[in-house]
């Protein structure tokens, strides 16, 4: 399978902060809306998704962010097919992160996801948003 055909480009960048109200501000102040505001289902961390354009910044409240280059977490791509994906990286060795495809009730349907390594230890997370209910 040729994953291209399964990639639709970026889908969100993921950047955790140590203090939403500051980072909704700052990123309101460059023009971004908010589309999305929830909490991370496992600790309850606000999570929050601005959009500008075509860009979707995932900021959630982890209070774990580096304050230092290189904070960004992971960059993620918008995918069909996730299963299909996720049975072909993990197949041909890639390293995965994840050891199943996870849900999150993020957006109207919410999400199916996994996250690999890449060469430079960076996180690449595939990512399906849900046109329907599960």
């Amino acid at each position: 399978m040729e994953i291209s055909s399964k990639l639709a480009g970026v889908q969100h960048v993921g950047i955790p902060t140590n203090d939403m109200q500051k980072s909704k501000e700052f990123y309101k102040s460059l023009g971004f809306e908010v589309a999305w505001e929830t909490a991370g289902e496992e600790r309850n961390e606000p999570v929050t998704f601005l959009r500008l354009g075509n860009l979707v910044m995932e900021v959630y409240e982890n209070k774990q962010a580096t304050l230092r280059n290189g904070a960004v977490d992971h960059v993620a791509l918008d995918v069909t097919e996730i299963d299909t994906i996720f049975s072909t990286l993990k197949e041909a060795g890639y390293r995965l992160l994840d050891e199943e495809v996870h849900y999150l009730p993020f957006w109207e349907h919410g999400v199916r996801f996994f996250t690999i390594l890449g060469p430079n230890e960076e996180k690449i997370e595939f990512c399906e948003r849900l046109t329907s209910p599960m």
